[in-house]
């Protein structure tokens, strides 16, 4: 494998936001080939590690933040940026023999020792960063970031284990989705000798997976079955499927995200050369806003992914025909759209936990870093954010103040954008 200044690629930061692309290391002989794209990425809980999966059963995890510096000079006019690399990175590359569909950054062990354990050796536990890989046999395979080295497996799904989120509570919980048609929840304090609560009601492969920031609620995603499923984290149960997205005859979904404070949960879906975003309240099945994209172009413009941006304030996009797309739902509609570029399509994103920086990984294997649009949240924002963290929609309701104050509090007050590109942006005129 090279290292990484073999991988970095000189970009011109242009004013669309992007600040680095990294390129994979693998032989031009696999370039372009099946199994070279980057299905998923992901940065630790405290953003001091991002993973890629590279393509070829390759996954990169590498400290960040990433230093690089503009060149004076002439360099400096043409907005060209390098990495300036330090001698005692500890970059790790983890090969896992099978394509990787889905990883993400688990929470350190909590440093309570469990009944019988000894406290030295719970306390050595408790400075491992584990990193959770989906792999194509559907084994999951645990890793321990800091040495590189595998921990375990997770062995039960039939099909790719294709995506992954660990509970934002900090305990060890990961919940997995598959190409089986179920979701699976498994205590990683057990390495595996536990079974997992499996949760099953999909008639088809079940794409994406997201847990709401309270923990009570898991949202899935089926891709040709058409439904958006709630599941209940706390008794392992089925709670509601919400029908209805779209009137269409045919469509995909595609993905699916909660907004941090769990009041919104965001739905992808696509059709033809057509996309659209549909906002619900998970409490309540009520869709709340949408953004469609009913573009005449020519080929597949399915969307890929989307992610809430750790304040809550934006939605990156990712489509086959653009790299990245930013939309504010409760103020401007859409405030970044990155030039058309079908010849490394997008097929995944994730925010710095931070905000400020987000990762999208590539058709082709590379991945790309962007900088996000400053957004300042309002005291307004915060407050509601503070609020719905911890206080559902029917809660909420019961309460005796004025209709907007409601409405602003359960979201129902957000716009609806009929299409996200109706004037094209300034950034195609070149």
């Amino acid at each position: 494998m090279c290292s990484l200044k073999d991988n970095i690629r000189r970009i011109r930061s242009a004013s669309d936001g992007l600040i680095l692309e990294l390129k994979s290391a693998h032989p031009p002989s696999l370039e372009g080939r099946a199994g070279c794209e980057t299905w998923s990425v992901d940065f630790s809980p405290d953003g001091s590690w991002f993973a890629w999966s590279m393509g070829h059963g390759i996954v990169w995890v590498i400290a960040w933040p990433l230093q690089y510096d503009k060149y004076a000079g002439p360099l400096k006019k043409t907005g060209l940026v390098e990495i300036a690399l330090e001698s005692n990175r500890q970059d790790k590359t983890l090969n896992c023999d099978q394509t990787v569909w889905g990883l993400a950054f688990g929470p350190r062990p909590s440093k309570t020792p469990a009944p019988g354990e000894k406290a030295a050796s719970c306390d050595r536990e408790s400075s491992r960063l584990l990193l959770a890989t989906g792999l194509d046999n559907g084994v999951i395979k645990i890793w321990d970031v800091v040495t590189g080295q595998p921990r375990f497996d997770l062995k039960g799904h039939e099909g790719i284990a294709r995506d992954l989120v660990f509970t934002p509570n900090g305990k060890l919980t990961l919940v997995s989705s598959s190409r089986d048609k179920t979701l699976r929840i498994w205590d990683l304090t057990q390495k595996g000798k536990k079974e997992p609560h499996v949760l099953t009601g999909h008639k088809d492969w079940v794409s994406c997976c997201s847990v709401s920031p309270d923990c009570s609620m898991i949202a899935s995603i089926g891709r040709f079955d058409r439904m958006v499923c709630l599941w209940s984290l706390r008794s392992y149960t089925f709670i509601r499927n919400l029908m209805g997205i779209n009137h269409k005859t045919f469509y995909l979904l595609a993905s699916c995200d909660f907004s941090p404070d769990g009041a919104l949960l965001a739905t992808a879906a696509f059709s033809g050369s057509s996309w659209w975003i549909d906002l619900w309240d998970p409490y309540t099945a009520q869709k709340l806003s949408s953004l469609m994209d009913c573009s005449e172009m020519y080929g597949q413009n399915q969307i890929s992914s989307l992610r809430f941006s750790p304040e809550g304030l934006q939605l990156a996009i990712v489509t086959e025909d653009r790299a990245l797309q930013m939309w504010e739902p409760g103020q401007r509609g859409m405030v970044m759209q990155t030039k058309e570029d079908r010849a490394s399509n997008g097929l995944c994103c994730n925010f710095h936990p931070q905000g400020g920086v987000v990762a999208t990984g590539t058709r082709d294997g590379h991945v790309r870093f962007w900088r996000v649009p400053r957004s300042v949240p309002s005291l307004c924002h915060l407050c509601r954010s503070a609020l719905r963290h911890s206080v559902s929609t029917h809660q909420v309701e019961a309460l005796p103040i004025p209709r907007r104050i409601l409405e602003f509090l359960t979201y129902r007050d957000i716009p609806n954008h009929s299409e996200a590109r109706s004037d094209r942006s300034s950034d195609e005129e070149e």
